[in-house]
């Protein structure tokens, strides 16, 4: 099939088109130098005579491509194919030994030996919405505390991470401070008489919502497939302390869940 029309070549292109033409061609290695390190893509102008686009047209296709993070671009340098590196992400790693004083993201980052660092969006206070309420099992209209950051990895968005938590356990305390906490949001629970010590994880399929695409610097419009995890946090009572929405485009994460049996002496 060719690269260079879309299938019914009968049809004018659109950029939809042209951005599933080019990310194939980039995907099998077009657009790379001869030892296969990353190339510069041709002008804007001239791609868009190659599939027949304006050149208005191809700047979008390759806004598109930079917002699903396979090309780069710098204005008066063009685009570039990206080769971007998946952070691999693991849910578990919240309950392995770390440092007192490292946060869950920190410690991931450290044993990927990844640069990044968490943007605080939002702290905010808010009625917990229905998907958060029932998990936490609070009453209507109760409110919750609620931190909002999207955690870059290597200068880019690689996810977001929303956490919430009933207002009455965390009011007054630095669970609400307006940065990131250095010892993490989960001490300072355990802090308050509620550490948590398990957690269940949803999975869910999702496309990337318009306040997403912003935060995830993915631009306007462009939204693209990705994981929602909703992790409900318990402390050792069994009670719902906090529940923690990740959303996780699929082009940047990879999500690994580790699973082991007991290899005591006693019967299965």
């Amino acid at each position: 099939m060719s690269t260079k029309r879309p299938p019914n070549a009968q049809e004018k292109a659109t950029v939809d088109d042209v951005v599933i033409l080019l990310r194939k061609r980039i995907q099998k290695g077009d657009f790379r130098k001869p030892d296969g390190s990353p190339d510069k893509l041709p002008a804007a102008q001239s791609l868009g005579a190659e599939y027949g686009l304006s050149r208005q047209s191809m700047v979008r296709v390759l806004e598109k491509l930079r917002a699903e993070g396979i090309v780069r671009t710098r204005k008066g340098s063009g685009a570039w194919v990206h080769d971007w590196k998946p952070l691999v992400f693991f849910p578990q790693s919240e309950f392995h030994e770390k440092a007192p004083n490292v946060d869950v993201y920190t410690s991931l980052l450290d044993a990927a030996h990844r640069k990044g660092d968490a943007r605080m969006d939002e702290i905010t206070r808010e009625p917990a919405e229905e998907l958060v309420r029932s998990r936490l099992c609070l009453r209507d209209g109760e409110f919750v505390a609620v931190r909002r950051r999207t955690n870059m990895v290597d200068g880019a968005a690689a996810h977001t991470d929303d956490s919430y938590v009933a207002l009455r356990i965390v009011e007054g305390s630095d669970w609400m401070l307006e940065d990131n906490v250095d010892r993490g949001t989960n001490r300072v629970l355990a802090e308050l008489g509620h550490e948590i010590v398990r957690s269940i994880d949803e999975i869910h399929p999702h496309t990337t919502t318009a306040g997403e695409n912003v935060r995830l610097g993915l631009g306007e419009g462009n939204s693209v497939p990705a994981i929602k995890i909703v992790s409900t946090n318990y402390d050792a009572d069994d009670m719902p302390v906090q529940v923690t929405l990740f959303t996780l485009p699929a082009h940047r994460n990879i999500t690994v869940y580790e699973r082991f049996r007991s290899t005591g002496r006693g019967g299965e």
